[in-house]
């Protein structure tokens, strides 16, 4: 990157691409931004940039950008191998940081993740955890288990009557005389013995128990 691209890039200031680190006194923020990043769209954070733009330049020894891989490598999981340079303007020197979108998310630091919202690195929360991961194994809402859900909540007149109908209408080869749990495992509405949220939903006694809402 020449140095007039670079100075543009500072001019338009920070985003939800784009971070600037005064120093690298707060090494761990800036592992946090690399997890927050990854997480996101990608982005780049440049180091020796204040807040507002000023060039500030940064000390750079013959190990200092090895050792802040090494500290992003060690503290992200999955790891992150980010591009790191160092580029020169207004005859100072600053580090800049390029992280690509994480195919495999989230990425954590330090046990923790994090996404960007506008200028600024925040906290996922579990629930926004627990939904990427979700997103990434496929696993539809409908599959999940419907957590303190038994037999007894299932309505066995609804199993038969859907059992009798599908049998007429759809050929659906499953006895309606078999055992409930028998009958819901084959079709695929528990899952290591638990029952599913599809399965509450279709043949609950009391679906409002377990859901206040839920839509198709």
């Amino acid at each position: 990157m020449n140095e007039d691209s670079l100075k543009k890039l500072i001019n338009v200031g920070e985003s939800e691409t784009l971070e600037f680190k005064s120093s690298l006194s707060d090494i761990n923020k800036i592992v946090e931004d690399v997890s927050a990043f990854a997480n996101s769209k990608g982005g780049k954070i440049i180091i020796g940039v204040s807040n507002s733009g000023k060039i500030l330049g940064v000390e750079i020894g013959k190990d200092t950008i090895e050792k802040l891989t090494n500290k992003i490598v060690s503290n992200t999981e999955p790891k992150i191998y980010p591009s790191i340079r160092m580029e020169e303007t207004n005859s100072r020197k600053i580090i800049i940081i390029e992280i690509s979108e994480a195919e495999d998310k989230p990425v954590f630091a330090f046990g923790r993740a994090f996404k960007r919202v506008g200028k600024s690195t925040v906290k996922m929360s579990k629930e926004e955890i627990e939904k990427i991961i979700l997103r990434r194994k496929k696993v539809y809402w409908d599959e999940q288990i419907c957590e303190g859900a038994s037999l007894k909540d299932i309505d066995e007149e609804k199993v038969k009557q859907f059992l009798r109908k599908a049998t007429s209408e759809r050929r659906l080869e499953i006895d309606e005389n078999i055992p409930v749990k028998e009958a819901l495992e084959k079709l695929e509405l528990m899952k290591d013995g638990k029952l599913t949220n599809a399965a509450i939903l279709l043949f609950g006694k009391n679906p409002q128990r377990f859901f206040l809402q839920a839509q198709v």
